[in-house]
């Protein structure tokens, strides 16, 4: 009877060592997780990113900050060419299938509670733009590896959330406005530089069409006067 108590507490305490692991889990194991993330906008998830991408910093709720890196994960990894090939195209490119590569990041992402990673600067700029840095879907995944098997965490910022952040790119349309201006200015001037030059030439062509009209009537005005001298007589 003390054995199979012992063998019953042992059972008890393997399951309850393992639930913190099925917790920590991708979105599978948490449906609420999965409801959350098909509720978000990809653009709305962009803006978001980039105001971290850009401060280092966060404002929304961890939990809520962390479907949205996990929405904006899927995603990227999603683009590339391997999540189209063959199992065991996968494990020769990879190492590993696809999907035991998703799974593994989204676990690695989502076994941070209290706060995010305080890698998450750079853990947005690669999720913003991972196609331009990471052509390889591999190097893609041992950067954000890198990134993500950190201890440390960020706590959420108090200070004032930056309005003008989430939208970076009217600002910098507008940044560039004036560049396009300057440049149109700057075309005008080559171009009239450029007409002043061909004015110049023009005006020394005729010059030396007057020339030479002038010389024609000196040749022929004696080739006239002969001839009306021819007529006379």
């Amino acid at each position: 009877m003390e054995a199979s108590s012992v063998t019953e507490n042992s059972s008890t305490g393997n399951d309850h060592e393992q639930e913190p692991v099925l917790n920590h889990g991708g979105t599978e194991s948490n449906p609420e997780t999965n409801r959350e993330e098909e509720e978000l906008d990809g653009e709305q998830v962009r803006r978001v990113l980039q105001v971290s991408a850009a401060t280092g910093k966060f404002w929304h709720n961890w939990d809520k900050l962390k479907s949205m890196l996990s929405f904006q994960l899927k995603l990227v990894l999603s683009e590339y060419p391997e999540a189209k090939m063959t199992v065991e195209q996968q494990n020769a490119s990879l190492g590993e299938t696809y999907l035991e590569l998703v799974t593994r990041l989204n676990e690695e992402l989502h076994s941070f509670i209290e706060g995010p990673p305080f890698t998450l600067q750079r853990l947005c700029e690669i999720l913003l733009d991972a196609r331009s840095i990471y052509p390889k879907l591999l190097k893609l995944a041992l950067a954000l590896e890198k990134n993500l098997l950190v201890t440390s965490t960020l706590t959420v910022c108090t200070e004032p959330y930056p309005e003008m952040m989430p939208n970076p790119e009217p600002e910098k349309a507008t940044e560039e406005a004036p560049l396009q201006s300057n440049s149109v200015q700057n075309g005008v001037e080559s171009m009239v530089g450029d007409r002043d030059e061909i004015m110049t030439e023009v005006e020394a062509d005729i010059e030396e069409m007057t020339i030479d009209v002038d010389a024609f009537q000196e040749m022929v005005g004696p080739s006239e006067a002969n001839s009306t001298a021819a007529e006379n007589s």
